[in-house]
C-alpha cells in the first residue's frame, strides 16, 4: 500500500523525534551547561531538521532551571509555518523539555535588542497607522525610531524587525501587518503611539476584519478564462489564461493570501514558451492543484502565465496553510522540474491588476 503525502510527513517527523529521544538527555546537559552548544548540539540537530525542511531554523536555551526549550522557527517564511507547527504537534512529551513551534511573543519589558551599537526597546520605538480610502482593510503602519539616522537605516530596519518578531511573536509579525515603513520623528505625519499599544491595535483590526468577512461567500461564477497575450521587455512572448470573472469580485480582501507556483521548463526552441510535451505535463500539474485547492475550502484559482521559460500558477485563499502543504507536495511529486513557491498577503489582489479587462 502506498503512503499518502500526509503519512510520509508524519513518518519523517516521527523519524526525527525517534532520533531526538535517543540523544535528548545529552542535549539537555549540553544546553543547561551552556558550553560547546554549537559544536555538540547545533551542528547535530541542524542537518536533521534540514532533511525535513530546508526552511527550518531553531533556537535553544533554558526555559527555567530544569527545562530546556527547543524552538523551531522558519524566520517568518509563510510557506513553512505549517510544517513547523506540524513537527511540534507530532512531538512526544519529553520530561525536562519544552518544544515550541515558532518564536513566541514575549512581554515588552523583556525585549531589549542590541544591534551594531543601537538599542531597540519599548521606550524608543513608536508607530501610527496609515489609512487609504481605496484600501480600507489594509494594515499599513509607520514605525518611528527615536534615534533614526539615514546612515544606519539598514541596521535600524533589521533591529526593529527583530524587536517586533519577539514582541508580537513570529506568527503574528508574519501575518498581522500588511506593510510598514520606518522613519524619523521629524517626518512623522500623525501623533506617535507607544509601541506597547501595537499589539492591541493589531488584535482590534483583526477582530474587525474577521467580523466583516465572516459570512462572506463568493457566488458561483461561471469559469470565464480569458486568454491574454503580450510581449516582455526582452521581446519574448507571454501567454496567460486568467479567470477574469474573479477579478471583478468586490470582497477580494476575504481571500488575502496569494500563492504563486513557478515551474521552470525548457522553451529554448519555442520563444520561451513550453513545447507540447511540457504543456501536457504542466496541464496535469495544474489540474492536480485545482482539484486539491477547492473553492469550497476557501481557495480560488486565478489562472496561469507562461513566458521566458517559466509557467506561473496563481491561487488566492482565505488562509495560507493548506496551499503551503498542497503546493509543497506538488513540488515533491514533480522532481523533473525546477519548481518554486511563494506565498504572500495581497488583500486587494494588486498582483493581478495588469490582467484586469476594462
Amino acid at each position: 500500500m502506498n503512503m499518502s503525502m500526509e503519512e510520509k510527513d508524519r513518518k519523517t517527523y516521527q523519524d526525527f523525534w525517534d532520533w531526538f529521544l535517543i540523544h535528548e538527555k545529552d542535549f539537555h546537559k549540553i544546553i543547561s551547561s551552556g558550553k560547546d552548544i554549537e559544536e555538540k548540539f547545533f551542528n547535530h540537530i541542524a542537518p536533521r531538521l534540514h532533511e525535513i525542511n530546508e526552511g527550518f531554523y531553531f533556537l535553544a536555551g533554558m526555559s527555567d532551571d530544569f527545562t530546556a526549550e527547543l524552538i523551531i522557527t522558519v524566520e517568518g517564511e509563510l510557506k513553512n509555518i505549517i510544517f513547523a507547527e506540524e513537527i511540534i504537534e507530532q512531538a512526544p512529551k519529553i520530561e525536562g523539555w519544552k518544544l515550541t513551534a515558532l518564536k513566541p511573543e514575549i512581554g515588552i519589558e523583556s525585549v531589549n535588542i542590541d544591534l551594531e551599537g543601537l538599542k531597540f526597546t519599548g521606550e524608543n520605538i513608536f508607530f501610527y497607522p496609515n489609512e487609504f480610502e481605496n484600501y480600507p482593510d489594509e494594515i499599513d503602519i509607520t514605525l518611528v525610531y527615536e534615534d533614526f539616522k539615514e546612515e544606519n537605516k539598514e541596521a535600524i530596519t533589521t533591529g526593529i524587525c527583530i524587536f517586533l518578531d519577539h514582541f508580537l511573536g513570529e506568527l503574528n509579525f508574519a501575518t498581522q501587518i500588511d506593510t510598514f515603513n520606518i522613519t524619523r520623528k521629524e517626518n512623522a505625519e500623525k501623533e506617535l503611539i507607544p509601541i506597547i499599544k501595537l499589539k492591541d491595535f493589531l488584535q482590534w483590526r483583526e477582530r474587525e476584519f474577521t467580523e466583516k468577512y465572516k459570512d462572506e461567500k463568493i457566488s458561483a461564477h461561471d469559469e470565464e478564462f480569458s486568454v491574454l497575450e503580450g510581449v516582455l521587455d526582452n521581446g519574448m512572448p507571454l501567454i496567460a489564461a486568467i479567470n477574469t470573472s474573479l477579478l471583478s469580485y468586490e470582497s477580494k480582501a476575504s481571500y488575502p493570501w496569494v500563492s504563486v507556483l513557478k515551474i521552470h521548463y525548457n522553451g529554448e526552441h519555442h520563444q520561451g514558451l513550453p513545447d507540447k510535451e511540457d504543456f501536457e505535463k504542466m496541464k496535469v500539474i495544474e489540474e492536480n492543484m485545482v482539484n486539491a485547492l477547492k473553492r469550497e475550502n476557501g481557495h480560488l484559482y486565478i489562472g496561469r502565465e507562461s513566458a521566458d521559460e517559466v509557467r506561473e500558477n496563481y491561487f488566492v485563499s482565505k488562509d495560507f496553510r493548506e496551499p503551503s502543504k498542497v503546493l509543497h507536495h506538488i513540488i515533491r511529486d514533480n522532481p523533473d522540474y525546477k519548481i518554486s513557491l511563494d506565498i504572500y498577503k495581497d488583500k486587494y489582489w494588486q498582483s493581478f491588476e495588469s490582467y484586469t479587462v476594462n
